[in-house]
């Protein structure tokens, strides 16, 4: 039998069958470390069920928390894979991502030439790759010219992004929505849902570590050099040694153009504890990774590193939170390109 019978969720197969009925269980889960946001349902098979195989068009409808009517919570999407087990009823498990999950899978080269934006070469992968596209912002900062070599897309785009941030741009997440693939700038959602210790949580865990600490930076150069000969030294940026100790970050980055960009890039990698927040609450379906949360009694500008969303009534969400400082170290700072 179904986990809900209120008609809060659906998944709609090719859009011709509607098999919210036959839904066991199934959550959402996203994180900013990946591209695509997945569901995953185990259904209930039956004699009239129409069958699912890998490649078809899914989409996945719920109400939104305070809302009425459904809304796609996953669109356009495509079911991915399916394994089948019975324990005294058939089920199925399902396995969907939206449609972003083809970048993730597909490898190609390209080299572009210095002087574009992030944006710019986005609407070159889409025009090559047949995506829609949605609205685009202007990232602003021009990049150093770019080599890439039988790498799959979502890594090319991640890399544009994260050179956008290293040199002082906006951090975007590449995000698919009903009008396309989009660049949403994090923390930049009109909507911040508060989460009420008193009311709508269930359970809060800090952790501070010092695993990820950065407290001196050194920026090499690219310039080939010799066996015997070490690297130039661009810039080095120190932080809070005499309290933590060193813990020192050897970056080597060709899309510097000057010593200065290297020397704000170095102070920007800087940390010192990491400090994240887990948060078990009722169910908001319609928080994504890169949204801004209002966590009460924090003090904090918080955001959602990872969201896992345990669809039902009442669901249940797993939210890993941190700061935008943390995020752009943790997910825009910490590599090279």
């Amino acid at each position: 039998m179904a986990v809900w019978t209120s008609g809060s969720y659906d998944i709609w197969l090719d859009e011709q069958y509607a098999l919210g009925d036959l839904i066991y269980e199934m959550t959402l889960e996203e994180a900013l470390d990946e591209i695509s946001y997945r569901a995953q349902a185990t259904i209930v098979v039956t004699p009239n069920f129409p069958g699912i195989k890998p490649g078809q068009a899914v989409r996945v409808l719920g109400k939104p928390y305070g809302g009425a009517e459904q809304v796609d919570l996953l669109h356009p999407a495509v079911v991915w894979q399916c394994e089948n087990s019975y324990e005294r009823m058939d089920r199925l498990t399902v396995t969907m991502y939206d449609r972003t999950i083809y970048l993730a899978k597909s490898e190609d080269e390209y080299v572009f030439p210095g002087g574009m934006k992030a944006d710019e070469r986005l609407r070159r992968y889409a025009e090559d790759w047949h995506i829609q596209l949605g609205q685009l912002p202007d990232t602003g900062i021009k990049l150093a010219k770019a080599m890439y070599r039988s790498e799959n897309i979502y890594a090319m785009i991640m890399k544009d992004l994260k050179e956008t941030a290293k040199k002082g741009g906006p951090m975007y997440r590449p995000r698919m929505t009903i009008n396309g693939l989009e660049l949403v700038e994090i923390g930049s959602n009109a909507t911040v849902w508060s989460l009420e210790p008193s009311e709508n949580v269930m359970n809060i865990m800090q952790k501070r570590t010092l695993e990820g600490a950065v407290t001196k930076v050194k920026v090499l150069g690219t310039k080939a050099a010799g066996d015997d000969v070490v690297a130039q030294v661009l810039a080095v940026e120190e932080g809070e040694i005499a309290e933590l100790g060193t813990l020192q970050k050897i970056v080597q980055d060709s899309s510097f153009q000057s010593v200065s960009e290297a020397k704000e890039a170095a102070h920007a990698m800087l940390t010192g504890v990491q400090e994240t927040i887990s948060v078990t609450s009722l169910d908001i379906n319609t928080i994504r990774a890169g949204d801004k949360v209002d966590l009460a009694g924090s003090g904090m500008e918080l955001i959602a590193m990872s969201v896992r969303h345990e669809l039902g009534d009442p669901g249940k969400m797993v939210l890993e939170l941190g700061s935008p400082e943390l995020v752009r170290r943790r997910y825009y700072m910490n590599e090279s390109v």
